[in-house]
């Protein structure tokens, strides 16, 4: 490695297949990544690929966070748009398991796995990249503090050994946004105030409540006739889970569709090889309680209830629906318990970033002040799901079950905190709206925030910049490369080669796309095969107004029109006859690629992390 390591104490076996596991050290490396998560791997895998060197601190054996430490292994989201880092998994995935179909086992998510295979498939990804990263498990961040322009980090192991780690950025990977608290990030939590997000679905008033979280269970059938009936958990109350199902605690509806069947309801998180992943939304095991701001030994109390609540909807399961032969699996998790590492998470700390990303962005994304639009480095296209069933406090909260929205592009500044320097923040605690963090969650989205924090990483250090020197189009860039979706359109797939040309015609406003919601597959579409229209064509005068009237201004446009627009823009003797007949219509597809083409204005105008040109190569 390139890292310079000051002093090392190693034990037995202490460095094998990448993976370091040492006693005590002292180490100096150009990026360290605490939290080991979704997030943190791929922004561990791709700056290690763009040839950074890196060090990932993770408290579990596991990898993977809350797609594998968590449970929550049936894929929420992005169906049509694998873009980037999840792509590439969601494929590798498949090549395990023997194919695409294979991985469709339930009804809720089009990919699914069982979370010790997406474990090992992670570890097998970062023993790839051994020559620049390296995973410390079972150690934790005990103290940062930034000297000159370095990050000091302090990490205990699981016998007490402290050891401290240079490093010139950090990337906060944890569940809660934990690092970004300790290094002085100012956040936000819970819901805010609708006036100051501008969200007219907001509430009036802000409320310190988040997110119901869930201590996933994984089931296993051991035979039909086999009884895994567990001792009845204490303080077990049937009718906490009487509404989950149908069965005869269920309280009478006139609408009994309501009510799903038990098996219907099993399959929802059904996984290969006779698993069960229970995260069931209705009277289950969601479990609300605030623990983001509580010290680990509070936080541990509480998730000690919600192992409870798991373990007695596992009784309900067993006796009231009669999945006797059902269990927690012995093939998971070689926890104590059985359970999961972490409980799935699904709100925490939002920093105050160079950016907030709220609702509005997602719905109407050319519409606003700033055209966030141009910088995306992910997409999404799952609805804003917010869960408090389990919430039984006193205010009463806006209604945002599966709230409707297109498909969208999450912003680079998002990730970049206002007012501390060197440090990336990723998972759940980017700069969104509570409300927005309803669909930014999602393990699609996650994945994908994570591999633009390493890319974003790798090149502030080979710049030798700042994290907001770093020029958007260079980021936007590297993910392109690799198959990653800077614009939610569905227009081609990732390995046409017009996906590249769309995508950066996209980001720069030049065509704009068109979303809508259509059920849980909400869309955007550059509309590629339509005829190019005079009126479609203001975001090309907003970086060429020299060509302002060089064509009609109403009505389609000819390959001769887009000839005379592109010489107005200063192309000199321009030849479309390999395009098309210059009296035929051009469709707005060909316009891109021929824009795309002759000008280059995605890589010509740099913009800011507020989507602002600054200037014209």
């Amino acid at each position: 490695m390139n890292y310079r390591i000051k002093s090392l104490a190693l034990g037995l076996g202490a460095l094998f297949a990448g993976l370091t596991s040492c006693t005590h050290y002292d180490m100096e490396t150009g990026l360290l990544i605490i939290g080991g998560g979704a997030s943190g791997t791929a922004a561990g895998i791709q700056a290690a690929r763009m040839g950074a060197d890196a060090v990932i601190v993770e408290e579990s054996p596991w990898l993977g966070g809350m797609l594998t430490s968590a449970g929550v292994s049936c894929i929420d989201g992005n169906s049509r748009m694998p873009s980037g880092f999840f792509g590439e998994f969601r494929d590798s995935i498949a090549n395990i398991y023997g194919g695409y179909d294979k991985l469709m086992t339930n009804w809720v998510a089009a990919y699914s796995f069982e979370p010790s295979v997406g474990n090992a498939l992670f570890h097998r990804m970062v023993e790839r990249e051994k020559d620049h990263l390296t995973v410390i498990h079972g150690s934790r961040l005990e103290s940062l503090e930034k000297k000159g322009d370095d990050w000091l980090a302090v990490i205990e192991d699981e016998n007490g050994e402290k050891s401290t780690i240079k490093a010139k950025i950090v990337i906060d990977g944890t569940e809660f946004g934990d690092v970004a608290r300790m290094a002085g990030v100012g956040y936000d939590l819970g819901m805010e105030n609708g006036r100051l997000t501008g969200e007219d679905i907001a509430p009036d008033s802000a409320y310190n409540i988040v997110q119901d979280m869930t201590f996933v269970a994984i089931l296993k059938d051991y035979g039909k006739d086999a009884d895994m009936t567990i001792a009845e958990p204490d303080g077990y109350d049937p009718m906490l889970f009487a509404n989950t199902c149908q069965n005869p605690l269920a309280e009478p509806r006139e609408d009994t569709t309501k009510f799903h069947t038990p098996d219907y309801m099993m399959c929802y998180g059904k996984l290969q090889n006779g698993k069960y992943m229970i995260n069931w939304p209705f009277a289950a095991n969601d479990y609300y309680a605030n623990i983001v701001d509580m010290t680990r030994e509070e936080r541990d109390s509480v998730l000690a209830l919600a192992k409870a609540h798991t373990m007695k909807y596992l009784y309900f399961i067993q006796t009231q629906l009669g999945y006797k032969n059902l269990a927690l699996a012995d093939d998971e998790y070689p926890t104590e318990d059985r359970l999961p590492f972490i409980p799935y998470v699904r709100e925490s700390r939002r920093i105050h970033g160079k950016v907030r990303f709220n609702v509005n962005h997602v719905k109407h994304p050319f519409d606003q002040p700033d055209a966030l639009y141009r910088t995306g480095i992910a997409v999404g296209d799952y609805p804003v799901d917010h869960h408090h069933s389990s919430y039984n406090g006193p205010e009463e909260l806006p209604y945002l079950y599966f709230y409707k929205v297109p498909s969208y592009c999450l912003p680079l500044g998002t990730l970049i905190p206002e007012d501390v320097e060197d440090l990336i923040v990723t998972e759940k605690s980017i700069s969104v709206s509570n409300i927005a963090n309803g669909c930014t969650r999602e393990q699609p989205v996650v994945l994908q925030i994570g591999q633009a924090a390493g890319a974003l990483a790798a090149l502030a250090l080979q710049h030798g910049c700042e994290l907001d020197e770093v020029p958007v189009r260079e980021v936007q860039n590297v993910l392109l490369s690799t198959g990653g979706y800077i614009m939610p359109y569905l227009d081609v797939d990732r390995h046409d080669p017009l996906f590249a040309p769309y995508q950066r015609i996209g980001a720069t406003g030049i065509l704009k796309g068109e979303g809508k919601s259509v059920a849980w597959a909400n869309e955007t579409w550059l509309y590629a095969d339509s005829v190019l229209t005079g009126e479609a064509i203001d975001g090309f005068y907003e970086l060429y107004p020299q060509a302002k009237g060089a064509v009609s201004e109403i009505g389609p446009l000819t390959f001769a029109d887009v000839a005379d627009l592109l010489t107005a823009a200063g192309v000199e003797n321009i030849d479309l006859s390999a395009d098309g007949n210059e009296k035929e219509p051009i469709t707005r597809g060909q316009f891109a690629v021929i824009v795309d083409r002759e000008l280059d204005p995605f890589n010509k105008f740099a913009v800011d992390l507020k989507g602002r040109f600054i200037n014209n190569k």
